[in-house]
């Protein structure tokens, strides 16, 4: 069985989506599994955060959208970078990325480029997890296309509500074209038990989502902002902290979908 792709997206920012993708993926690989983080938002957060600055990188994602695949292992070997801390690959992004719509504008298949890249390290890993950009277009797309499930984290806001109708949009738009529908499911983040607004938010959404919808609910813990300043992951910190036991019982909850 080859890895499976984890997409991270959702069309409204500050949702924790980069959060998602970085501490599941930290998750996983405590957990023996092998793991690639690969950063497709040209604002470079998860990149930045692991303090990967693509300014000073040779190899980064742009290299696999932008160059024709010739020599895969080489390419690969190129813009993998394995974390000094912890025990995953990450393939950085860069400001580039933004450039790629028009520059992949007449090319043919632009769609499945990360699938058929992806082919090439299937054995190499358990799970890809990748950070997409806030907005629809050709990466958003690359990624939905190349994953086994997209996860949506969900701000437990009024306002989280908006970007989950565009992303659902897009996704109705991609089923019309792609072999078996979207797999999907919401992730409900910075949740505050104590604010009712957050508790009716978190309903609506169970409401909407159904068995869609992860049963573990992240709550707020400024250990988050304390990993990110430096440099670091939750686990870092404190792996007994109320956000690291979330995103570790969010790993066995993808773990049982297969």
């Amino acid at each position: 069985m080859g890895a499976r792709v984890l997409a991270v997206a959702n069309q409204k920012g500050g949702v924790g989506k980069t959060t998602t993708t970085l501490t599941l993926a930290a998750a996983l690989a405590n957990k023996g599994y092998r793991v690639l983080i690969m950063d497709l938002d040209p604002h470079a957060c998860a990149s930045v955060h692991l303090r990967y600055y693509p300014e000073g990188l040779v190899g980064t994602a742009f290299d696999l959208f932008s160059k024709e695949i010739e020599d895969a292992e080489a390419l690969w070997k190129s813009i993998r970078h394995r974390h000094e801390m912890q025990t995953f690959d990450v393939v950085p992004a860069h400001i580039r990325l933004s450039e790629l719509e028009v520059d992949l504008r007449g090319r043919k298949g632009k769609g499945a480029i990360l699938q058929q890249a992806l082919e090439h390290v299937q054995d190499d890993y358990d799970y890809v997890v990748l950070d997409c950009p806030p907005h629809v277009g050709i990466l958003l797309v690359n990624a939905i296309v190349a994953s086994n499930l997209l996860i949506i984290p969900i701000q437990t806001d009024f306002l989280a509500l908006h970007g989950l109708k565009l992303l659902f949009d897009t996704i109705r738009i991609l089923n019309k074209a792609m072999p078996s529908p979207v797999k999907y499911k919401a992730l409900a983040t910075m949740y505050d038990r104590r604010a009712g607004a957050c508790n009716r938010v978190l309903e609506l959404i169970g409401q909407k989502m159904g068995e869609n919808m992860f049963q573990t609910v992240i709550g707020i813990d400024t250990k988050f902002r304390e990993a990110s300043a430096q440099g670091k992951v939750i686990y870092d910190i404190d792996k007994n902290t109320r956000g690291a036991k979330a995103y570790e019982a969010l790993a066995e909850e993808i773990m049982s979908i297969w």
